[in-house]
């Protein structure tokens, strides 16, 4: 490369610098001493002074000085890395001042602008001491056309399911219903998302392990604004729609949808299911279940289609599930007789109120029935098979919310303040797709056993304590499935 080329490269102050540098690093010239420089010098003179002004290519052939400019630029480059930490700290600084009341960017700026002299500022540019003011935007525009002109218009019903697990026309009446939520507004300086791409990007998050970088970058948002997207979204569906999705709704329905399956007047099954957690700033001990790892319980009842209707969620994961249940409101209604209508069915000389079912770790009452345990024989065994048979159904509602809402199965770095409140969202949303008959893809099955196999469930403790009057409604309800009687 010749001096000619070399010229149309760089600027003439920038090139007369490498050029006197070159000098220096092929024929060895030593570095003259620093000069002050007031502004009105070039940057050459004052860097490495009038010996090196005299030195020209002359006496140099091109492949020297196409070695030492190749050395300059490894040099400048490395100089440059350094340059951008140090600007980093700079701004840093600049805005602490600024939040004093000290001096302003434009006051820093008008002084090294009549200080510094042109050739200073192209060197100062070329090492990146001299950069842009940074803008900061809600939303960014290269991203609107992905958006706008692609998801919203392009995407059929499989991409939308495939992406946001709920076709586009879910997606657009979960929009509506939470249009009541205060709305973000726009400003001079930026326009605020869209209540359609906040829930968008809460979806993407909570169906996806993915980190808030990530989606972010999908979206063209910064990181904060996708965690603030995921809390607001969540948050407004446990406001708005909790109370609305997550109900008991038609009993007579639920208990005809048990009665196909075999079990008379049962208005729904229970069980709990740990969510993993990272460990709590404070009585993280509290936290650690039997499996070792944190979690954070979340105890539901289910309908016949795998549909919550009554969920609780935020005790520690040490905590054991008669616990959890004794501490509920459900508990409180089930006591009282508040929560079914009082609907019996005659069981031989047995009067059964509409019951829910559940595992070993449950107490037997006269409104919760439990299997037996122990050694078993054949009619114990048939209504231990009818149970469980009930009882896959809230088995399958906890595979489908991990299976759909994929952050429940990683650490999410959500506070432990927060993690109820998405927890309680993912709940909602499942029922409302569950709702809509929206399908479960099998790859999301075979992802949520992948990202669960190395947190197993805790195994279950049973509880032996019965009251007498639940025992007798059991040991009838056996009697009858071996006899086929059961009476409304």
């Amino acid at each position: 490369m010749h001096t000619a080329e070399l010229m149309c490269l760089v600027c003439p102050h920038t090139f007369d610098f490498i050029q006197s540098v070159s000098k220096i690093l092929v024929l060895g010239t030593s570095s003259p001493s620093l000069q002050e420089s007031n502004g009105r010098q070039p940057f050459r003179a004052f860097f490495l002074g009038e010996q090196c002004r005299r030195h020209t290519t002359a006496s140099m052939e091109p492949a020297q000085l196409k070695t030492a400019v190749m050395n300059i630029v490894n040099i400048l480059h490395i100089i440059v890395q350094f340059m951008l930490n140090q600007n980093l700290q700079n701004q840093a600084r600049r805005s602490r001042l600024q939040q004093r009341g000290g001096e302003s960017d434009e006051d820093m700026d008008m002084e090294f602008y009549q200080t510094a002299g042109p050739g200073a500022l192209e060197i100062m540019l070329l090492m990146g001491q001299v950069i842009a003011v940074e803008r900061r935007f809600w939303a960014r525009e290269t991203s609107t056309d992905w958006w706008d002109r692609i998801v919203l218009q392009v995407w059929d019903d499989s991409q939308w399911l495939r992406n946001f697990c709920m076709r586009k026309g879910t997606f657009m009446e979960l929009c509506d219903l939470l249009s009541p939520a205060p709305k973000r507004q726009n400003t001079k300086m930026r326009a605020a998302l869209t209540v359609e791409k906040r829930v968008a990007i809460a979806l993407w998050k909570l169906a996806t392990p993915d980190s808030y970088r990530s989606v972010g970058n999908q979206f063209g948002v910064g990181k904060s604004t996708v965690g603030a997207a995921v809390m607001q979204v969540a948050k407004a569906i446990t406001e708005l729609l909790l109370q609305k999705i997550v109900t008991l709704g038609n009993v007579q329905v639920i208990v005809d949808g048990f009665a196909a399956m075999e079990f008379p007047n049962c208005g729904g099954t229970i069980d709990g299911t740990h969510i993993l957690i990272l460990a709590p700033e404070h009585q993280g001990t509290q936290y650690i279940n039997r499996k070792g790892y944190f979690s954070m319980v979340l105890q539901a009842l289910v309908d016949h289609k795998g549909r919550f209707t009554n969920i609780n969620v935020g005790w520690p994961g040490r905590v054991h599930d008669t616990r959890v249940f004794r501490n509920t409101t459900l508990f409180k209604w089930l006591q009282q007789g508040t929560y079914f209508p009082d609907q019996k069915i005659t069981i031989g000389d047995v009067e059964m109120p509409i019951v829910i079912l559940g595992d070993p770790a449950y107490p037997l009452m006269t409104w919760l029935m439990k299997p037996y345990t122990g050694s078993l024989d054949s009619s114990q065994e048939l209504f231990n098979y009818r149970l469980s048979k009930c009882r896959m159904v809230v088995e399958c509602a906890f595979g489908r919310l991990k299976g759909r809402w994929r952050t429940l199965l990683t650490r999410s770095d959500f506070s432990q303040t927060n993690i109820p409140i998405v927890i309680a969202a993912c709940c909602v949303l499942h029922n409302l797709c569950e709702s809509k008959g929206e399908t479960f893809m099998g790859g999301w099955e075979a992802e949520a056993n992948c990202l669960a196999a190395g947190y197993v469930q805790p195994d279950t403790r049973a509880i032996r304590r019965s009251h007498q009057e639940a025992l007798r409604i059991r040991e009838a309800l056996k009697t009858s499935f071996m006899t086929g009687q059961a009476t409304v």
